[in-house]
């Protein structure tokens, strides 16, 4: 942070801090996306925050489900970075947990930080309820005693700490965090400057949820790539059992968070099938194989080198669910060799599994294109909105693009679940709202394609009980799906209308149509006509899976030349969905 200096024109001060943060925030998430430990991007962030700000400690408490984690990262000394964590229990996170004194004014006002209950009209307390001490020997001491620190790791004021500032880190699920930083020179932290060290914390907590979110994704997908690697195996016809584990072994390795250092063994009957460095592992997980309620066997997967401790050992709670996974799909494996009589049982799964891949090796390509560039719109654009200066139409604006994002990447999410089971939703909502509502963000794609738009929307429709999100998706996909159908331009008309105790939508295009030979298959799961790499052949799968869950019904009307028309009814009055019907 720039030292103070009456001969600094504050103005241009202002403008280079605020290009700063840009780049700032601009690392935070490149660093976020690229996977790394969390270890590794703390200290990279810390080390960043701690040369801009010109500070001479970082110290970060925050909470993670049942992990609590501290850091410090400091301007001089042989082993500046440290992160350590700890297990705690239900509850635990609201007392003495963030200061390294259990009972001070220091826990106090961390508590009350994390809590909103600071009063903002106190000297020592900003709009946005962070504490901050230009100089901590003008403190009260009923505020701060001098003395505030001990020797377990918290929180804490140094002995030569003369400036403190003290910020609410704010994550996904709330205020989980505290950032403290400290100065040796009094006044470097001042009323004047810290929104510019809030701001970046802001940046910060949510960066901290990217990193988290592309790491979980990455493991998903591992996970589900050796997966569908067993269920490759034994789709091979004439392969041996003796064959099929001494090539599931080999899929080991590289689904577990530490490959690099991961072995891994298969045992049947007193045979081992294993990896390079088996014999050298020092923390390992086991699951056994059971074949007709007889064990017959383990999977062991473990490390060749000490991993920090996570939530299994150095182990992910996923992992424990995958190696239990694995084990109870070669157990399948071996009793679909063992029992040829269970064959049709066996495909059946095998069919769900693939389908089950696919949707993995979807997901994998959908968030690299395009969770990177949205987790960057939504900073700038929140960032931006933080300018005093902005007019009401461009805040309003801004607003917008955040809203957007938040649509785009809860349509992801829902991609990312779309073979599990998710709890459904069910509101009260006017469908020609939530038709102009979806036809906003998808209006530039029109322009670009030369596609002119009708909208014939029953100005008297009553209200639907439906999932909105999921209505909104179906719009979604049938409007993408004409929009491609038109690459050389067209009309594409969307109307609504209803009939008794039926909501009617219809959405026709000009397109090139579907053979009628085809029509019959558009909503079968994973089939497409487009080219490789153009279609995944889920969208109208989605589609049709979503209306008839909501007890609708769905028509296609087309032919090639001709364009297409799909109609759709949906009850107006909610009704259960098929798993609640039968719970």
């Amino acid at each position: 942070m720039y030292q103070h200096d009456e001969h600094i024109d504050f103005d241009s001060f202002l403008y280079r801090q605020h290009n700063d943060i840009r780049d700032l925030m601009r690392q935070f998430l490149q660093i976020a996306s690229r996977g790394i430990s969390r270890a590794d991007y703390l200290e990279r962030i810390f080390s960043l925050i701690l040369s801009w700000s010109k500070s001479n400690m970082i110290r970060i408490v925050f909470f993670d489900n049942d992990r609590r984690y501290f850091c410090e990262l400091k301007a001089k000394g042989s082993q500046p970075f440290q992160l350590t964590t700890s297990r705690i229990s239900k509850g635990q996170a609201d007392i003495c947990n963030w200061c390294a004194a259990e009972d001070s004014a220091l826990e106090r006002i961390c508590a009350d930080i994390i809590n909103k209950r600071n009063d903002p009209s106190m000297p020592w307390i900003t709009n946005c309820g962070s504490f901050l001490a230009e100089d901590i020997s003008a403190l009260p001491d009923a505020v701060l005693p001098q003395k505030e620190y001990s020797g377990y790791q918290g929180l804490k004021i140094s002995a030569s700490c003369r400036s403190l500032v003290i910020i609410p880190i704010d994550g996904l699920q709330g205020r989980n965090g505290l950032l403290q930083m400290e100065s040796e020179t009094a006044g470097h932290f001042t009323r004047s400057r810290i929104d510019f060290l809030e701001r970046l914390v802001q940046v910060l907590g949510f960066a901290l949820d990217w990193r988290d979110l592309r790491i979980a994704h990455r493991e998903r997908v591992k996970e589900l790539t050796c997966v569908y690697g067993l269920i490759r195996l034994v789709a091979q016809a004439d392969i041996s059992l003796d064959t099929v584990l001494h090539n599931a072994v080999k899929l080991l390795p590289p689904a577990w968070l530490y490959s690099e250092v991961t072995a891994g063994k298969i045992i049947f009957d007193d045979k081992a099938y294993t990896t390079p460095g088996i014999e050298n592992i020092v923390q390992s997980i086991k699951a056994d194989i059971f074949v007709d309620e007889t064990r017959r066997g383990e999977v062991v997967v473990g490390y060749t080198e000490e991993q920090p401790f996570l939530d299994e050992g150095p182990f992910l709670s996923e992992e424990r669910h995958l190696i239990n996974t694995i084990a109870s799909e070669l157990a399948f494996i071996i009793e679909q060799n063992l029992h040829t009589e269970e064959k049709l049982k066996l495909q059946a799964q095998l069919r769900r599994a693939d389908r089950l891949a696919t949707i993995g090796q979807l997901a994998a390509g959908v968030a690299h294109e395009l969770n990177e560039p949205l987790a960057n719109i939504m900073g700038f654009a929140q960032l931006a909105s933080k300018d005093p200066g902005l007019i009401d139409q461009t805040k309003s604006d801004l607003d917008k693009i955040v809203s957007a994002t938040l649509h785009a990447r809860e349509i992801i999410k829902d991609l990312l679940v779309f073979a599990r089971e998710a709890k459904k939703v069910r509101v009260s909502f006017n469908l020609n709202e939530l038709i102009q509502d979806g036809l906003f963000f998808l209006e530039s794609r029109f322009v670009k394609a030369g596609i002119s738009l009708e909208c014939e929307l029953d100005p008297e429709l009553p209200e639907i009980e439906a999932d909105r999100s999921q209505i909104l998706q179906v719009l979604t996909n049938l409007v993408v799906n004409s929009v491609q159908a038109m690459s050389d331009g067209g009309r594409l008309r969307i109307g609504t209308s209803f009939r008794g105790e039926s909501i009617y939508l219809i959405v026709e295009d000009t397109g090139t149509g579907i053979d009628q030979k085809i029509l019959n298959e558009i909503f079968n799961p994973f089939f497409t006509t487009k080219d490789i790499n153009e279609g995944t052949g889920l969208g109208l799968s989605v589609v049709h899976g979503i209306i008839t869950s909501h007890g609708g019904e769905i028509d296609v009307n087309s032919g090639e030349g001709k364009g297409t028309k799909f109609t759709i009814r949906l009850p107006r009055q909610a009704i259960p969905f098929p798993d609640e019907a039968t719970s």
